[in-house]
């Protein structure tokens, strides 16, 4: 396939010498190819920014994050990511799959890494997914005329490391002692300044660790809590569960249909959401808070059930995981607000980055590391602290893991289906080896939840608060 006909006059006019580079795009991986060929190739990509004085054009490399607040000092404006939608309109206008790594490819002011123009040779993003463009050093800065250099982006690779040298409390104390307002207290709890855990999240939480607990103890709790009850009830009488005839109770809900683990842990995941305001802004095509929660609980049930019974974690405890996986996120919004505006910024311009290393560079820690401190501060189980701190990290093999891997798994495959954020990436064959799960069951496990996407939706919709 030739070159874009926008890019070739472009070339043409500036007399550019080039070699154009061939790839073959597996059609199988073609949805996370792209992103992840130029990141394997410390490509160069380019990004369309914008603000009230109009766009801009950034070139950095594949394998960096760009810095948006480098961006704006260096040009005193206030630019932020083009919508998808704007990014998507200008590709089909330039008849490009992405916006080509080229300065001017759009007459766009254009800003350039540094760090492109120091390289002997340089692959380029050039708006078509099965080649690359190559220059030599000389080539590229030919084509640079009146483009800004200057340093707008930084190595992606040190921010996506976990920090296990200092822990995770102590970081924490640090991100709020640099970032916020807060006073650091002596406690970590007291410091975050977060709203006590609810009566019913207490209760349960209690009951949870109490071996002679029943379902009558259970339905108790549950119906003090009107809000509670009633998606409880829903939840059970969902076309998803497709239960007989119709739910009369909590107890009815729990004895015909969710059975006592999952009433359990499905209100506990409840009360502890609701202890956090949910953000009202987020990064473009965020999926809503508690349609993420249903999805990876309800997938990571799914992939629970494909394990061969002797390797089967507790399906309690995976499902709470899933339903609780991102509720790091709340607590970033919560008490890093003016953070957490820039980091819904910085998720827009690099929608090749996870969250980890943007959080990292913006404030030092991850949702993941607040997650999991506050889940061990309420007492929550270790399963969940454990599964929520190393989601991320499929080479952790402590007690526990599998919960964290669960997690990995389901966030990965949802991902192919557009659901969640950041670059789509395979899951490696040997966390599946070490969940004993078979990949086509995975992979067709994940094809169900999707089918039942409608309902799952329903279900989201009545957990979450009216006006969000």
């Amino acid at each position: 396939m030739p070159v874009p006909t926008s890019v070739q006059s472009l070339l043409s006019k500036q007399n550019a010498h080039y070699q154009v580079s061939a790839i073959p795009v597996d059609e199988n991986e073609r949805s996370h190819w792209h992103d992840q060929h130029l990141r394997n190739m410390s490509a160069a990509k380019s990004v369309i920014l914008q603000d009230t004085n109009g766009r801009v054009q950034v070139i950095h490399s594949a394998d960096s994050l760009l810095d948006l607040k480098a961006v704006n000092r260096q040009l005193g404006r206030d630019l932020h990511a083009a919508s998808p939608e704007e990014v998507h309109k200008f590709c089909v206008s330039h008849n490009v799959h992405s916006v080509p790594a080229l300065p001017k490819v759009a007459g766009l002011l254009t800003l350039v890494d540094r760090s492109l123009v120091e390289r002997n040779e340089l692959w380029v993003d050039c708006g078509d997914e099965a080649q690359l463009l190559r220059f030599s050093r000389d080539d590229f800065r030919n084509i640079l005329e009146d483009a800004q250099i200057c340093d707008i982006a930084v190595p992606l690779l040190p921010l996506e490391q976990d920090d296990s040298n200092s822990s995770d409390s102590e970081q924490i104390l640090g991100a709020v002692r640099n970032f916020t307002q807060l006073r650091v207290k002596q406690r970590l709890e007291e410091t975050l300044e977060l709203p006590p855990l609810s009566d019913t999240a207490q209760r349960i939480i209690k009951l949870r660790v109490n071996p002679n607990a029943d379902i009558s103890d259970l339905a108790q709790i549950v119906e003090t809590d009107p809000s509670l009850a009633a998606q409880v009830v829903s939840w059970a009488a969902s076309p998803y569960y497709s239960a007989p005839g119709k739910i009369k109770s909590i107890h009815d809900a729990i004895v015909r249909v969710l059975g006592f683990d999952m009433v359990l842990n499905l209100a506990l995941g409840l009360s502890l959401g609701k202890t956090l305001t949910l953000p009202k802004e987020g990064p473009h095509g965020v999926m809503p808070y508690w349609q993420q929660a249903v999805y990876m609980a309800a997938t990571i049930e799914g992939l629970v059930t494909a394990i061969p019974r002797d390797h089967r974690p507790s399906f309690g405890m995976a499902y709470l995981c899933g339903l609780l996986h991102n509720f790091g996120y709340l607590i970033l919004s919560e008490v890093f607000p003016p953070y957490y505006h820039s980091y819904c910024q910085f998720a827009d311009a690099n929608p090749h980055v996870g969250h980890n290393a943007i959080e990292r560079h913006l404030l030092g820690i991850t949702r993941e590391q607040l997650a999991s401190a506050l889940m061990s501060l309420w007492s929550m189980p270790e399963e969940v602290v454990v599964g929520l701190r190393y989601q991320n990290n499929p080479h952790y093999q402590g007690e526990h893991s599998q919960y964290a891997k669960l997690i990995f798994v389901a966030q990965r495959l949802l991902r192919y289906h557009g659901i969640g954020r950041g670059p789509k990436l395979p899951v490696p064959q040997q966390v599946y080896d070490d969940l004993h799960l078979d990949p086509e069951k995975a992979n067709n496990t994940v094809a169900n939840i999707i089918e039942s996407s409608e309902d799952l939706k329903h279900i989201a919709c009545e957990l979450t608060p009216h006006g969000h």
